[in-house]
């Protein structure tokens, strides 16, 4: 079973947790485009993972480890999206990306681009560069700087 597929239930599973305080069958269905059956076989496997806590027939919940891979998950997500908008990508389109890639990032590269997100967002005052690449971006022109 491909660890992606894992994440993708599990954040659903959270989402429709913290919505709802559980997530049902037909719900995960329906957000994952995919047939009931086919999430029932997919809760148990996780519920045999210690992921989710399975009853047929009242949904899921995360278990202990399932809600930290879950808001691990969403931490990347999070900080996925930040990144892109930084770079000068709309809200809409960050967002689809960072679903997508999300699942294919090293620990070790998520842990660097949360701090990268984080410098940047938290400077004692704006990057220069940051201001210098948001002109490079609209006009494909280098500023030249004064480093002094």
């Amino acid at each position: 079973m491909a660890l992606k597929t894992i994440e993708e239930y599990v954040e659903v599973i959270y989402t429709l947790e913290m919505r709802s305080g559980r997530a049902h069958t037909t719900d995960i269905a329906l957000i994952l485009n995919i047939k009931p059956p086919s999430v029932t076989e997919m809760l148990q496997k996780l519920h045999d993972m210690d992921l989710v806590i399975y009853e047929p027939y009242r949904g899921a919940k995360l278990t202990p480890q399932g809600m930290k891979m879950a808001q691990e998950l969403m931490q990347s997500h999070k900080t996925l999206v930040e990144f892109f908008e930084i770079i000068g990508i709309d809200n809409e389109t960050a967002e689809v990306d960072a679903c997508q890639i999300e699942h294919h990032v090293a620990a070790k590269t998520m842990k660097q681009l949360r701090k990268f997100v984080e410098f940047t967002q938290k400077a004692p005052c704006e990057p220069i560069w940051v201001k210098h690449f948001e002109y490079f971006d609209k006009t494909g022109i280098r500023k030249k700087c004064n480093l002094k």
